[in-house]
């Protein structure tokens, strides 16, 4: 079986190296999962535009963070773990806060609500749970939080699968293992 690895700079597309450019330049490096999306210059600016313009949306960075923790959890995701679990704390959450959102239950009512709605979607394949629908409206969100939710869900699956397909090197630390 072919083994896919992480391209380099010189191996990608003159597009793909623009978008490269902008990535160094935001996030101080390219990481193995984007260059790996970046043999295709067009997934990895659909993925870059469609997570843009969601972070621009409903759901603070804390929030999005406890999304893609969960999603990635469901998946098995390590990639995504590691370099979720990296951002949630520079986004203000705890270790232990990580370790809450990937057991799926955390005292804060409005995060509690985002979470367990956002892993009733990804395990039921968008057929979440009628409950969990409920909590997240009286936890104060409307409809248009409701499809960004399911977006953030939506690109959280794509690199949980990216990974999954290529098994590349993982570049963050490691996500603490769950007890």
């Amino acid at each position: 079986m072919k083994t896919i690895t992480v391209p380099t700079f010189e191996q990608v597309s003159p597009e793909t190296q623009v978008l490269f450019e902008q990535i160094k330049k935001r996030v101080g490096k390219v990481p193995n999962l984007y260059a790996t999306i970046g043999y295709s210059a067009h997934a990895l600016k659909a993925f870059l535009d469609f997570e843009g313009a969601l972070n621009q949306g409903a759901f603070n960075g804390k929030e999005r963070e406890a999304i893609a923790l969960v999603v990635s959890e469901i998946n098995h995701c390590e990639y995504c773990l590691a370099g979720h679990t990296l951002a949630a704390i520079r986004n203000g959450l705890s270790q232990a806060d990580t370790i809450a959102i990937r057991k799926g239950a955390v005292a804060d009512s409005r995060l509690d609500a985002i979470i367990k709605l956002a892993k009733s979607v990804t395990e039921t394949k968008g057929h979440p749970e009628e409950q969990y629908l409920e909590i997240f409206y009286n936890a104060g969100f409307d409809e248009a939080a409701l499809m960004e939710l399911i977006g953030l869900v939506t690109v959280r699956v794509f690199t949980n699968y990216v990974f999954a397909t290529t098994n590349i090197p993982v570049d963050f630390p490691a996500a603490p293992a769950l007890n």
